[in-house]
């Protein structure tokens, strides 16, 4: 079942932000639904404030104060347990209805992370598998596994020429 989860965001009150994840945990815990509610973020980021004395100090501060993601099947069940937890505003969506988020949502704040496994090193003759380059040939030049990229000189119109690409965009050849 845990696999036909999606993220959803929840709407709270400005501040009550954790009550609200607590308060869903407790709920979740007992009443055995950790294979529906699975996961719940509220994203923060460190940024860094000068005191009024010239002091710098580091500070967590909420991305998205109000707003509690979740990742969760949803079920009349899930629904009410979220929805009538104190502090809960509702979900991000139309009034019962629930959007989750996209794919590309999920990836970009962050939430989840696709691990890829690089097949090849720098020097490897690849093929282009995906994108406009498809089925053309060339050979690795660069790995940036943290940029999720690779460079790859391929040679077009007689030329060689250096194209960046996403990993998962390559192969070795055989």
């Amino acid at each position: 079942m845990s696999e036909n989860a999606k993220w959803y965001v929840i709407h709270t009150y400005s501040g009550y932000e954790n009550a609200v994840k607590t308060s869903i945990e407790k709920f979740v815990n007992g009443r055995g639904m950790e294979d529906m509610i699975l996961q719940m973020e509220i994203p923060v980021e460190t940024v860094k404030e000068v005191t009024e004395s010239g002091e710098t100090k580091e500070v967590e501060r909420k991305v998205f104060p109000g707003y509690v993601l979740v990742k969760m099947v949803m079920t009349d069940d899930t629904w009410h347990l979220v929805r009538n937890v104190r502090g809960v505003t509702g979900f991000v969506g139309s009034a019962n209805k629930p959007i989750p988020l996209t794919e590309e949502e999920v990836l970009a704040m962050g939430m989840e992370k696709h691990e890829i496994v690089v097949g090849y090193n720098v020097g490897d003759h690849v093929r282009i598998v995906d994108g406009p380059f498809a089925n053309l040939t060339g050979v690795v030049e660069e790995i940036e596994p943290e940029k999720n990229q690779v460079s790859v000189m391929v040679s077009m119109f007689g030329r060689e020429t250096p194209v960046e690409l996403e990993l998962d965009q390559v192969e070795v050849l055989a």
